[in-house]
């Protein structure tokens, strides 16, 4: 059985009388890299900020790391790294001192750390360069390094891609997954590119209006967005054997003599209906079926909000 890394129960915060976090129990395993998706406001940073100390919550219980207790949970939190929200850093530093400062206050031994991780988020160039003279990528980039400061079990990265232009966005895919493999840090990380997520997540959970609406893994979730071509013909053994022999499509799945779904050649319809047609088989239907992955996101949180 996989170590639960963290846990929550029935946890929620409140404003007033409104629930930002309303009652969420989720689970997140040794191993895991957790993406965590909901619209605007609906509650991702509140928890986050939650798990992290930098808020209290109003009910409901934290496990993190074994810890259930508040000195648990604090002594917990010295073995988590987090960038959430904006970084924010002393302008008139730069990035080895801006580390060196963090590093001190947090009572992490020797300075070495320092320049692995500037090196794991490529900010070992930039010698004297103050921080207030860089761009938004570079101070997520510093955000990252921050956190993987002390060798974290487990990093919690609130959109730490943006401001990223598309090539630094799958560098930094590449180091979290390079983190989570070799130094099993477990993650959890939210995002609004959810195509880039999609790349990365090894289980979601899925928020909205302060509730979360689905708990799953990456496995599942492919299962039910996956995309295919829905063929209904008169004769599907003929038509597979056809498939197969003249466009090389080995990726189908025969439901009756009738009806077969197709996972590859998606773009290949036109080409599909020919040959069939062509060497006598009816076509009675055929057509694109499942939805994208950013689909299924939309529609399970409720459509045109943003995610």
């Amino acid at each position: 059985m996989n170590e639960i890394i963290l846990k929550t129960n029935k946890i929620t915060k409140k404003y007033g009388t409104q629930a930002a976090v309303d009652s969420i129990n989720i689970t997140i395993k040794k191993g895991d890299i957790y993406g965590f998706i909901g619209q605007n406001g609906a509650g991702k940073t509140t928890l986050m900020r939650m798990i992290t100390g930098l808020i209290h919550k109003t009910s409901g219980d934290i496990e993190l790391l074994g810890g259930t207790t508040e000195s648990e949970l604090n002594n917990a939190r010295t073995m988590v790294g987090s960038l959430i929200e904006t970084p924010c850093f002393y302008g008139g530093m730069t990035a080895r001192e801006n580390l060196e400062v963090s590093r001190l206050v947090r009572n992490i031994a020797g300075k070495e750390c320092i320049d692995e991780v500037l090196k794991l988020v490529g900010l070992t160039d930039l010698k004297k360069k103050k921080v207030k003279n860089f761009s938004l990528g570079m101070k997520q980039r510093l955000g990252i390094a921050n956190a993987l400061l002390g060798n974290p079990r487990l990093l919690i990265l609130d959109e730490p891609i943006n401001g990223l232009d598309p090539m630094g966005i799958i560098e930094i895919r590449e180091l979290l997954k390079k983190v989570n493999r070799e130094k099993d840090v477990t993650i959890l990380i939210s995002s609004h590119i959810l195509g880039e997520l999609s790349e990365l997540a090894t289980c979601y959970g899925i928020i909205s209006h302060g509730k979360l609406i689905e708990e799953i893994s990456s496995e599942k979730l492919n299962e039910k967005s996956r995309q295919y071509i829905e063929l209904e013909i008169d004769d599907a053994p003929k038509a597979v054997t056809l498939m197969e022999e003249k466009l090389n499509i080995t990726e189908y799945e025969v439901l009756d003599k009738n009806k077969v779904k197709i996972y590859s050649d998606l773009d290949n319809v036109g080409k599909i209906n020919t040959l069939l047609s062509k060497n006598g088989i009816i076509v009675e239907r055929i057509g694109l079926k499942g939805e994208s992955l950013e689909d299924y996101f939309m529609n399970i949180v409720g459509g045109g909000e943003n995610v």
